[in-house]
């Protein structure tokens, strides 16, 4: 069975009475969606056993605000919470000039499969907000040393770049991965880790890979390369954040290019 990454809807419900519902949903704009597939790559912080292989999920959206008013409120969004052992890892945004990272209090609603939190500062007009989340679950298809996953993600509005990274488990061998993905892509400088570079996704248009793999190391790949987070942070490993830190540098030229493209086409 497919594994999915849906995020259905993004709704800002903003602390203004005179903007209507409506209106919401247009004020923000997904600009960048990167998305970073890390198999066995960590255990949750909260995990007491480790006899199974973990996958960590993370992603971090650039929103712009296309109003003439500041605006700050609610944002919700769906995650994958019906797949086997799903638990949210780290959730955060980031300041205006992107130099502080707040670490977010979100409320999960179970029954509507969404996480919501109110942003930690005032969007201002034109200005982007970015949020990083990091999810665990034990989605990888597991045949004793023969792992499998089927990665599907489905666009819930129009995003004007969209990066998927896969990282490769370590010492992973027989590694195949469906389609191939462009070396051109590969923005990340590591032998590890390919992308797939979207640009001009819209809204219900789908994307998928497909990675299988060998592999006897039973110890995930932050325990193999001695970056485990500090002894008392029990809450967050804050591997999303630290993985797209570097994404985010890394696709700007492609993100430029996009708003070159635009600019000509206006």
């Amino acid at each position: 069975m497919k594994k999915f990454l849906v995020i259905v809807s993004i709704t800002l419900a903003f602390i203004c009475p005179a903007i209507s519902y409506a209106q919401n949903q247009t004020i923000l704009t997904m600009e960048e969606l990167s998305i970073r597939v890390m198999p066995e790559y960590a255990y949750h912080p909260n995990d007491q056993k480790k006899d199974h292989a973990p996958l960590l999920i993370g992603y971090q959206g650039s929103m712009v605000n296309n109003s003439d008013q500041p605006q700050k409120g609610k944002i919700e969004i769906p995650l994958p919470m019906q797949e086997k052992n799903f638990q949210i890892g780290f959730v955060a945004d980031y300041s205006s000039d992107l130099r502080t990272t707040y670490e977010i209090e979100y409320v999960i609603d179970r029954e509507k499969g969404t996480i919501s939190w109110t942003s930690s500062e005032e969007i201002g007009p034109k200005e982007r907000y970015k949020f990083v989340i990091e999810f665990y679950s034990d989605s990888l298809k597991v045949n004793k040393e023969k792992k499998s996953l089927s990665y599907q993600f489905k666009s819930f509005s129009d995003i004007g770049l969209v990066n998927m990274i896969l990282t490769e488990p370590s010492k992973a061998k027989k590694i195949k991965l469906t389609p191939a993905p462009d070396k051109k892509q590969n923005h990340d400088g590591s032998d590890h880790t390919v992308s797939y570079l979207f640009q001009d996704v819209k809204a219900g248009e789908e994307k998928n890979f497909r990675l299988s793999y060998e592999r006897s190391e039973t110890k995930p790949t932050t325990e193999l390369t001695d970056k485990v987070e500090p002894e008392g942070n029990k809450k967050s490993t804050g591997l999303a954040l630290g993985a797209f830190s570097g994404i985010s540098v890394l696709s700007a030229g492609a993100l430029t290019f996009l708003f070159k493209k635009r600019k000509k086409k206006a």
